[in-house]
């Protein structure tokens, strides 16, 4: 039935299109009033544009990376200024409709399906750098994706803690807290944030930093329940460490207890991961490397240096890869090296579904690990499967930065946490009973690492969310967390606006 809903939404914006009525007072308005997207443009600026279906440019700023419970727009505005974002929340409330931001498109969580009509906002004009006098701080854009911002601060020789994936916005993982190379030294995305400029609900504008520090709180970590983000003030950096080297080292399904125990011993349970190291690790299906299960590749990434420390990567040689390979480079090759350049796969919007399972860990269960292993094996190698791209990711970042913000200081709730895993089941779509594979799988591979885990709560990543997990998976399981979130919400958009990513309540 969705392809009816989207003909629907369709058919509903040509219409309102040429309907001619201006927009009306608010107190005149009735149920069955037609928004007229013409008017919308008038009280626009001269750059901003209002895409409707059938154009070119509302298909590609309408698609998104994951085609799984995708949410549905009869319009998209693309605003050039902050007023324009002001405006068309003021437009769509006079109408009731819906409304979402968008701009990296790269948040597969299946809530955003509970938007089947409305405007989604797409912020990719908002993607100006300023850098401060002092060159301590920079003014961001809400739409710059990360891989912009890099390059522009780099220019100046300047960084700042950005998502890993060149093509995802920078902002959309901040306000989930916000993962990055840098973290070791800095933090969270989120944790560099000095003051936010949001459109609320209600289509005012607000500063929001420590001076409003409820608010302030809940963005660092739960912020797409609360209001657009047109603009940020970040602490940036000088870049100190150039220059990165990285060891990719190939193992065997039946070295996957080795190569994770290696890793607790070295980095995890028996030491800590060193503030200039990042370990991920990749499991997929290659038959041109073993025609008859997945391989593990793990990437040992080292900072400051053109060779990666051999005390790092001895422990992993002695298990035995059957490939190995290095390479050199500066920080900005950081994403090529692991297959998330703008050009690589995962950036390239496919038709896919791409749902991911995400669960945080302090440390591996090889025991698990094992079993999980032998899931992904099933899932990937059978000669009818869907699922032979899927991809499963560990993502091992220092986090020395990150553990030194307080755990109450913003809303992201897993600052004890040190491991980032989720499986990604990518598939072509081919309808419900498949989804419901997938979504029975991906449970399956998580619940097992969840058992192993010895935790007693399933913390997630919001950003990653499959959307069958609870608020208490998303923002943490402690009552005080959660009662301040819902009260924060009650503040600032009583009436659930903003509630298609990840809703708290």
């Amino acid at each position: 039935m969705r392809w009816l809903t989207v003909k629907l939404a369709v058919l509903s914006a040509w219409a309102t299109a040429a309907a001619g009525a201006g927009l009306p007072d608010a107190h005149k308005l009735t149920a069955r009033a037609s928004p007229n997207y013409s008017s919308l443009k008038c009280r626009l600026s001269k750059n901003a544009e209002v895409l409707l279906p059938g154009s070119d440019a509302f298909t590609e700023a309408s698609a998104r990376w994951s085609a799984l419970e995708e949410p549905i727009a009869n319009a998209v505005v693309v605003p050039a200024t902050e007023n324009d974002v002001v405006e068309t929340i003021k437009f769509a409330n006079a109408y009731s409709l819906p409304y979402l931001a968008t701009n990296g498109v790269h948040g597969s969580i299946t809530t955003l399906g509970k938007m089947t009509s409305g405007i989604e906002i797409y912020l990719a004009k908002l993607n100006t750098v300023e850098i401060a006098a002092d060159g301590k701080t920079a003014k961001i854009g809400g739409g710059i994706l990360s891989k912009n911002l890099t390059d522009a601060l780099w220019a100046a020789g300047k960084q700042t803690v950005t998502g890993t994936c060149e093509c995802v916005g920078y902002m959309g993982p901040a306000l989930g807290g916000g993962h990055g190379w840098l973290q070791g030294h800095h933090g969270l995305v989120s944790d560099q944030f000095v003051s936010m400029r949001v459109v609320l609900a209600n289509g005012s504008v607000v500063t929001v930093d420590s001076k409003n520090p409820d608010l302030f709180w809940a963005m660092k970590g739960a912020g797409h329940n609360f209001g657009i983000v047109t603009s940020v003030t970040s602490k940036i950096y000088d870049i100190e460490h150039p220059n990165y080297a990285m060891e990719t080292l190939f193992f065997t399904g039946d070295q996957v207890e080795a190569v994770y125990q290696t890793a607790n011993d070295n980095w995890l349970t028996n030491g800590s991961q060193p503030v200039d190291l990042i370990n991920w690790s990749y499991w997929f299906f290659d038959p041109t490397i073993d025609a008859e299960k997945p391989v593990i590749a793990m990437y040992i990434i080292q900072e400051g240096v053109d060779v990666v420390d051999p005390a790092y990567t001895a422990p992993f040689y002695s298990i035995g890869p059957i490939i190995n390979s290095s390479v050199s480079g500066d920080y900005r090759d950081l994403a090529a090296w692991t297959g998330i350049s703008v050009d690589a796969t995962p950036c390239q919007k496919t038709g896919n579904a791409n749902p991911r399972f995400p669960i945080y860990l302090k440390s591996y269960n090889p025991a698990a690990q094992k079993e999980v292993y032998e899931l992904f094996r099933q899932a990937t190698t059978n000669a009818s499967t869907p699922f032979s791209n899927a991809l499963f990711m560990f993502e091992g970042y220092s986090q020395q930065g990150v553990k030194a913000v307080g755990d109450d200081a913003t809303a992201f709730a897993y600052r004890s946490d040190n491991l980032l895993v989720a499986p990604l089941l990518t598939y072509t779509p081919a309808g419900p009973e498949l989804d419901q594979t997938a979504l029975e799988l991906g449970n399956k591979i998580r619940q097992v690492l969840f058992e192993g885990s010895g935790e007693s709560t399933l913390n997630t990543y919001v950003n990653y969310a499959y959307g069958d997990e609870t608020p208490t998976s998303w923002y943490g399981s402690d009552a005080g967390r959660q009662n301040r979130l819902k009260a924060v919400k009650q503040s600032y958009d009583p009436k659930g606006k903003f509630s298609f990513y990840g809703p708290i309540m």
